[in-house]
């Protein structure tokens, strides 16, 4: 209780946080409670095995091995990927294999020759599907190929927000909204987990560019963050239930993210209540007494720190009283918990490799490409491609071969294998990423889905012989691309290698031009005026050809949306260019004119600030006005949907009911968003809630979307918790974030809420 003012705590499992009404809410309230008693049981047995232990043996499970440069660390078989901790067998303890990542059992650069993996799209194009289904299935199918593999903890569920479209590792992450980017998360965390091995939710926090990572120093404030990122892990997190959470490379104000207390302990154990255990980026650690203190559990990749800190320096942090003996205990317990929640613990792992049934899987791959590639443009109905075009030329983008995918730790070495790949000689990723095509041409889908067209080909390379190809046919499709990757962010948002100029000539030459884009992210579009119809692909997975195709030819309807906005030009982000960019080309240039001199330079931290403070992406163009290229959320189909008979309720819950109909003459998918905020308030409305709907012609279909109420309400740091102020609120029913043309007002109730 607040002097002077009245304060009501209510607790979100109480609450319910059901997308579409209240019906779920009691269901969410008991398994709540269900998956409590779990966690509670398995921090029990936790402990039961911590009081067993010695503290050798206590450490040894607190920092964990970096296989490519451990050998000869332990008797068991070291699997090259990128984590291992070692068991204790007299106590059951299981080894731990860890693997990269959120889009299939990685192998970068064939550290294990010959072995191969399902790719899924990018995490954008997961997101741009708006549907926790797609991002559970994709999450599950790449759990039961992790397992398959050997490996019980997959290095998943990345949420960082996009707070720049020029990031390197957009296209890894789930978009610009916290509640978006929470509920995909926490979606694909959980199918991760379904296979009874363990997922992180990664990388916390506010890892937001790739310039400078390990140095930067993130600075926003307590409300702001705590009402953008962190909502996005906490959404995550209380959906997925992770069995851990790796802390980030840089500093978030003023304190490395391995080591942040207010991070680890106040926000993430304290008021989340999380009980799994905080794992360490690879090199992300700087220190012993500091970080154990702070809420890191264990250090990860040890090899790739300056120093094992969780090793014999920890061990005499202990017998020096600096690290208390109570902490090393929850360090392993948390550890334990994590295994034992998640069904990892007890669950075997094959004695050898399993091959995965690679064909159904594929299926899952394409189904999350089709849900998520986005028609941003469709001028005259020029998609899907129609009966009467007899003679389509496809141009560029390496489309006779493969699709592009995305660079890093994240990199698949898919079925089929890769036509094009590239090593890189300069970069921050070059010691493990390569420019690597999918095995899945759309070209040749296209063909095949186009029995008695003629489908030619072109690669772009010659302007003259690209230009007449695009006048001769009576439809030309130009695939763009643009590579990003981890470790890198890109300069600008240019697409690379002239292609804007050649995409101008081609839709010169030719009136019914299609371009598709196969882009880490946003790019500028200088073209858009003279291009009709514009597919955004993202990376489109190993099957995305097949997906492409099944588009472009109407076999299925377009169902994407915009997790991410498109800027107009360059200016209208808070930031047009990486921040510190300069000094790290600098600093690479130096190393490349002098290398031995470069080898003893460290790079100093350098801050951003993030004046946008929670006001991230669409909330940023609304509350300065911009008109993007492309909104949060917008996304075509191939029929029409139309919004009627809206009925808006406030009380304790912000929810609209309303009337989807399919107003065209074919069958399509829509996707509702509702952007709610307070009447009066200069804050930006924020995403309340969504939902996908597939109807067919002239179907109608009754919906309630209920706002998260965290999303209604504003953090308040001197209760501390969130806060929704009694009073009229403003609720849009909208197609897109910048959609205002059906909003109504509800009246709330004062409420508080905890962190």
């Amino acid at each position: 209780m607040i002097a002077g003012r009245r304060t009501h705590w209510i607790s979100m499992a109480a609450l319910g946080v059901a997308l579409c009404g209240a019906a779920g809410t009691t269901a969410q309230v008991r398994a709540g409670q269900a998956a409590g008693a779990r966690v509670s049981d398995a921090r029990s047995r936790a402990d039961a095995l911590v009081a067993r232990m010695t503290l050798d043996e206590k450490i040894a499970l607190l920092h964990g091995l970096f296989p490519p440069m451990a050998a000869g660390k332990t008797a068991n078989e070291l699997i090259p990927s990128a984590g291992h901790v070692d068991g204790i067998p007299r106590l059951g303890i299981p080894l731990v294999r860890e693997s990269d990542a959120s889009l299939g059992v990685a192998n970068q650069v064939e550290q294990r020759k010959g072995d191969v993996a399902t790719a899924l799209p990018s995490s954008l194009a997961t997101a741009a599907s708006f549907d926790p289904a797609i991002a559970r299935a994709g999450g599950a199918m790449i759990g039961a190929e992790a397992r398959d593999k050997r490996f019980n903890v997959l290095l998943a569920g990345g949420v960082n927000l996009t707070r720049d479209p020029w990031n390197g590792r957009n296209f890894e992450y789930l978009g610009e909204d916290p509640l978006l980017a929470g509920l995909l998360g926490g979606a694909h965390i959980a199918g991760v987990q379904s296979n009874r091995i363990v997922s992180t939710i990664k990388h916390y926090a506010l890892n937001a560019q790739e310039t400078g990572r390990t140095v930067v120093d993130a600075r926003i404030g307590e409300a702001a963050l705590r009402m953008s990122d962190l909502l996005a892990f906490q959404i995550a997190i209380e959906r997925g239930r992770p069995g851990s959470v790796m802390c980030a490379y840089n500093k978030v104000n003023g304190d490395w993210a391995c080591e942040n207390k207010h991070l680890l302990t106040d926000v993430l154990k304290r008021d989340w209540g999380y009980q799994g255990w905080v794992m360490s980026d690879w090199g992300a650690v700087h220190s012993t007494v500091k970080a154990a203190n702070a809420g890191l559990d264990q250090q990860s990749g040890q090899e790739l720190d300056k120093a094992i800190y969780f090793g014999a320096p920890l061990r005499q942090a202990v017998e020096k009283g600096q690290v208390p003996v109570a902490r090393i205990d929850d360090m392993a317990a948390r550890y334990l918990t994590g295994l034992i929640e998640t069904g990892a613990f007890a669950a075997a792992m094959p004695a050898k490799a399993i091959t995965p049934d690679y064909a159904a899987h594929a299926e899952v791959a394409q189904r999350t490409a089709e849900a998520g590639i986005v028609l941003l443009k469709n001028d005259g109905d020029l998609l899907p491609i129609a009966r009467t075009a007899k003679r389509i030329v496809v141009i560029g983008g390496n489309a006779d071969v493969g699709v592009l995918s995305g660079g890093g730790s994240s990199q698949v070495r898919s079925v089929g294998g890769a036509p094009v790949e590239i090593p890189l000689s300069t970069g921050g990723s070059a010691s493990f990423a390569r420019i690597t095509y999918h095995a899945s041409s759309p070209l040749q889908a296209l063909r095949k889905a186009l029995p008695g067209v003629r489908v030619d080909w072109i690669d772009g390379r010659s302007l003259n012989a690209t230009v007449e190809a695009a006048k001769a046919a009576d439809l030309a499709i130009v695939f763009a691309t643009q590579w990003t990757t981890e470790a890198d962010d890109v300069p600008d948002l240019r697409l690379p290698n002239h292609q804007d100029a050649l995409i101008e000539a081609i839709a010169a030459a030719q009136p019914r031009t299609v371009a598709v884009m196969e882009t880490g992210g946003p790019v500028l579009m200088p073209w858009i005026a003279k291009v009709p119809a514009v597919v955004q692909a993202w990376y489109p997975g190993q099957r995305g050809g097949e997906a492409i195709a099944a588009i472009l030819t109407g076999r299925v309807s377009p169902s994407g949306r915009l997790p991410i906005t498109f800027p107009a030009d360059a200016s209208q982000p808070p930031r047009p260019r990486p921040i510190g960019l300069d000094r790290m080309t600098g600093l690479q240039a130096a190393a490349a004119a002098n290398p031995a001199a470069a080898a003893g330079y460290t790079l100093e931290s350098f801050p951003v600030d993030y004046v946008e403070g929670a006001d991230v992406g669409y909330r940023w163009y609304e509350k300065k006005g911009l008109m993007p290229l492309f909104p949060f959320g917008h996304g075509l189909t191939y029929t029409h949907f139309a919004y009627r008979n809206p009925v808006v309720r406030g009380g304790r819950t912000l929810s609209v009911t309303f009337e989807v109909v399919n107003t065209g003459a074919r069958a399509g998918v829509d996707v509702p968003q509702i952007y709610v905020g307070r009447e009066g308030g200069t804050a930006p409305m924020r995403l309340g809630a969504f939902t996908r709907v597939a109807l067919a012609p002239g179907e109608t279909r009754r919906i309630t979307l209920t706002a998260e109420p965290r999303i209604v309400a504003d953090y308040d740091t001197g209760l501390p918790g969130w806060r929704i102020a009694a009073g009229r609120y403003r609720v849009a029913l909208a197609h897109d974030a910048a959609d205002r043309t059906m909003v109504s007002t509800a009246t709330l109730e004062a409420q508080t809420m905890k962190p």
